[in-house]
């Protein structure tokens, strides 16, 4: 039996893999990886891109189905998927790009086939307050049997605006085992701008939500094992693990249906109306704050967490292609 590690970096970016999620398995055998090196100048920009728009509107439909797709979830989890992402989009439409990534970076696998991922990046407009969504799905057969599957929707915003992101992430590693990260983490310290404080997570009773879940028998709190990452999720982070062991998988489809689902629309709802649209003032100051604290995040996702799990899973070659088209995106 081996351990099952899920990168602990959720609150940064909802490509979380294997890190730090402890399940029942006994520990694996870490190898030393080769890391590609972060360039912050690089930065990829749909305008950018070669492609004429023909083309790049064939390859962004082409990657957008195979991303919806989820392949290998279940029908509640998909529907939840599906639902959310639609509910995005339709809300932003007009100031969304279409994704500029390579057909080999929208999806991808291992040598050997046991991993596949689904990843599906979009821009924000110049005049969208969001500065790009990031959507995907990876799925790991493990050596004891079973699989790894983690589908996952996150929005950042850009400094146009102080308001939080939304992150969002389901990591089953069993048919009865699932793990909930759904947050809007902030961008400014609460402690210094109490009044994102109040508007953000007091006034819009978020923790309402966390505290609705919760009284699900099945539900249990997860705790991340670095420090680093509890101190920047909200106060209001949900993050729980949910086993329904003598309920089985009838019933975890039933908690997703009944309550993960409604309770994941109604924070993606808050966010849309009282976060992402909302219009705020920001000083030149606070955009200076929001740009070094965002980079700083952004920096870490990519140094630390994505750099050690996509070579573990996909291998260096694959991992180092993915990971060059994603900094592009990260760079603030």
């Amino acid at each position: 039996m081996m351990e099952v590690m899920i990168c602990d970096h959720f609150r940064f970016s909802p490509l979380s893999i294997l890190s730090s999620y402890r399940s029942s398995f006994s520990p694996s055998t870490r190898y030393p990886l080769s890391v590609p090196s972060y360039s912050p100048s690089f930065r990829l920009k749909p305008s950018s891109s070669s492609l004429p728009s023909s083309r790049m509107e064939e390859t962004h439909d082409h990657g957008r189905s195979k991303f919806i797709d989820f392949p290998f979830v279940s029908a509640a989890q998909k529907n939840l998927m599906v639902e959310l992402i639609s509910r995005f989009e339709d809300r932003f439409h007009s100031q969304l790009l279409p994704c500029a990534l390579p057909p080999d970076v929208q999806y991808y696998q291992s040598q050997s086939g046991t991993a596949q991922a689904s990843l599906h990046i979009r821009s924000g407009t110049d005049d969208s307050p969001v500065d790009f969504v990031l959507g995907s799905w990876v799925h790991s057969e493990l050596p004891t049997g079973g699989s790894l599957d983690i589908t996952s929707l996150s929005a950042y915003l850009n400094n146009s605006t102080d308001a939080p992101n939304f992150v969002f992430e389901m990591i089953r590693s069993s048919p009865t085992t699932l793990v909930l990260i759904l947050d809007l983490p902030p961008r400014k310290d609460l402690v210094l701008w109490p009044d994102d404080l109040k508007t953000f997570y007091e006034d819009t009773q978020l923790d309402t939500h966390r505290q609705a879940l919760e009284r699900v028998p099945e539900v249990q709190p997860y705790f991340s094992s670095s420090l680093y990452i509890r101190s920047v999720s909200s106060p209001t982070a949900i993050m729980v693990r949910i086993v329904t062991e003598n309920g089985g998988v009838e019933r975890m489809e039933e908690i997703i249906r009944d309550h993960l689902d409604p309770i994941s629309k109604q924070v993606l709802g808050i966010w849309l109306d009282h976060c992402a649209c909302a219009q705020r003032d920001v000083g030149e100051a606070e955009r200076a704050y929001l740009k070094k604290r965002d980079g700083l995040i952004r920096n870490k996702t990519i140094e630390i967490d994505l750099g050690s799990s996509f070579p573990r899973l996909f291998g260096p070659e694959v991992a180092n292609r993915v990971l060059e088209a994603i900094k592009g995106y990260f760079t603030v």
